[in-house]
C-alpha cells in the first residue's frame, strides 16, 4: 500500500524525523489559509501516488497567500500521470543548500533490509544508480540488532556529511529505520533529506510503501489507504482475499500461486500476447471465491480472452469448475476462454466445463498459444 508524501512525513515526524511546517489543502482558500499562517513562501505540492510530479508541474514555488491560491487551484485542476489531484501539501519553503537521499528498503537476496544513502539527492535512486553508483552507500541491517550507532556513522562518513551533522543524521536515520519496523514497511525514504541555510537537516519529501499483508494488524495505516485512486477491480479482489494486479494487456488470467501466475504472464508475452492482469487465487479456493474473480477479470473492456491456469492440490478442479460456471452464469459474455486444469479432481472439473464451449489446453505453453491466438481473433 502507498502512502502520500504528507501521511509518510506525518509518520516520520512521530519518530523524531525533522519535517517542514505544513498542511493539506483541498480547495485554494485552504492553501491561501495555510500559506498566510506560515507567513513565508510555500511550496504547494500535489499529492498524488505517482513519480514525476516536479516534472509534471505539481510542485511550485509560491511567494504569497494569494500566489499560493492561484498555484493550489491549478494543481489541483491537473492530471499526473492519469491520476487527479484532490489535494495539496501546502510546506514551509526551505533554504536548500544541500541534498541527500536516505532510505530503507528489503534487500531479498540479501535476506536483511538494507539502508541506502547518497550525496546526489533530489533524484529518483535509480537513476543515480544507473548512472554513478559508486555513490550510493548500502549498509545491511541485522533485524535482531536494528540499526546500529556505527553504521550510522559509516552512511555519514561514505557520503560525505560534515561532521558537525553526524549526530541529528543519526537520530534521523533510527528514526527513519524505527519507522520502517514499526509500520511493517517494505520502503521508507526521505528523498530530499536537505542541509537548509541555517544549518539544519530536514526531511522535505518523503515515501513510504506498506506491506499489504501486514494491514490486519496496522488498522490505523489500513485507515490512510486512498481509495480514490486504486482501480475498482483492485478494491473488489482485496474484499474477496485475491491476490490481483490490473494491468494493460488483453488476455485475463486466473492462476493458483504467485509462481504459476508470473510464469503464465511470462509464456503469454513469449508467444506475442500481453496479459491484461496478475490474479492469484490462491490455495484452496472456494467456488465463491472463483467467481468473484472471473467477475472481476471480465469487467475489464480490454479483455478479449481468459486463460486458466490451474494445477489442484489443496485447490480442487471441481471447485474451480463450479466458480468459473457460477460466474458465467451471472455474467453473460462472448469472451473466449482457455484452461488448463490438472491435479487434485482434474477429471472431474473438465467434464463439468465440457458443456461451457471452453477451449482445453494440456499444457502451459499450448494454453498460452490458444488464449494469444484466441486474443488476436485467430
Amino acid at each position: 500500500m502507498k502512502l502520500h508524501e504528507y501521511q509518510s512525513k506525518q509518520i516520520f515526524a512521530k519518530y523524531g524525523i525533522p519535517i517542514p511546517k505544513g498542511r493539506v489543502a483541498a480547495t485554494e482558500d485552504e492553501a491561501k489559509q495555510i500559506a498566510k499562517e506560515l507567513g513565508s513562501r510555500v511550496v504547494i505540492k500535489s499529492q498524488v501516488l505517482v513519480g514525476g510530479r516536479g516534472k509534471a508541474g505539481g510542485i511550485r514555488l509560491a511567494k504569497t497567500p494569494d500566489e499560493a491560491a492561484d498555484l493550489a487551484g491549478q494543481i489541483l485542476a491537473m492530471e499526473i500521470k492519469g491520476l487527479p489531484v484532490r489535494k495539496v501539501l501546502v510546506d514551509e519553503a526551505a533554504a536548500i543548500e544541500s541534498e541527500i537521499y536516505l532510505g530503507i528498503t528489503n534487500d531479498r537476496g540479501a535476506r536483511k533490509p538494507v539502508m541506502m544513502a547518497s550525496s546526489a539527492g533530489g533524484v529518483e535512486i535509480e537513476e543515480v544508480a544507473r548512472l554513478t553508483p559508486e555513490k550510493i552507500i548500502k549498509v545491511h541491517i541485522d533485524p535482531l540488532l536494528g540499526l546500529r550507532d556505527y553504521q550510522s556513522r559509516d552512511i555519514a562518513a561514505g557520503i560525505d556529511l560534515p561532521r558537525d551533522h553526524w549526530r541529528t543524521f543519526g537520530l534521523i536515520a533510527r528514526g527513519l529505520w524505527q519507522a520502517y519496523i514499526d509500520c511493517d514497511a517494505t520502503l521508507a525514504e526521505i528523498n530530499p533529506l536537505v542541509i537548509t541555510g541555517d544549518n539544519k537537516l530536514l526531511a522535505v519529501d518523503g515515501k513510504m510503501l506498506i506491506d499489504d499483508n501486514a494491514l490486519y494488524r496496522q488498522q490505523a495505516l489500513s485507515e490512510m489507504r486512498d481509495l480514490d485512486v486504486e482501480a475498482p477491480s483492485e478494491i473488489e479482489a482485496r474484499r474477496y482475499g485475491l491476490s490481483f494486479i490490473k494491468l494493460d494487456g488483453n488476455i485475463g488470467c486466473m492462476v493458483n500461486g504467485a509462481g504459476l501466475a508470473m510464469t503464465t504472464m511470462d509464456l503469454i508475452k513469449l508467444f506475442g500476447g500481453s496479459p491484461a492482469n496478475f490474479l492469484d487465487i490462491g490455495g484452496g479456493a472456494s467456488s465463491e471465491k472463483v467467481a468473484a474473480a472471473l467477475r472481476i477479470i471480465l469487467t475489464d473492456p480490454n479483455v478479449k480472452a481468459v486463460m486458466y491456469n490451474i494445477f489442484g492440490g489443496i485447490t480442487r478442479g471441481d471447485e474451480v469448475a463450479r466458480g468459473i460456471l457460477a460466474a458465467l452464469a451471472e455474467v453473460k459474455t462472448n469472451v473466449p476462454m482457455v484452461i488448463r486444469l490438472v491435479g487434485t479432481n482434474a477429471e472431474e472439473g473438465r467434464r463439468m466445463l465440457a458443456d461451457a464451449e471452453m477451449v482445453t489446453a494440456e499444457t502451459l505453453a499450448d494454453a498460452a498459444q490458444k488464449a494469444v491466438a484466441l486474443a488476436t481473433g485467430g
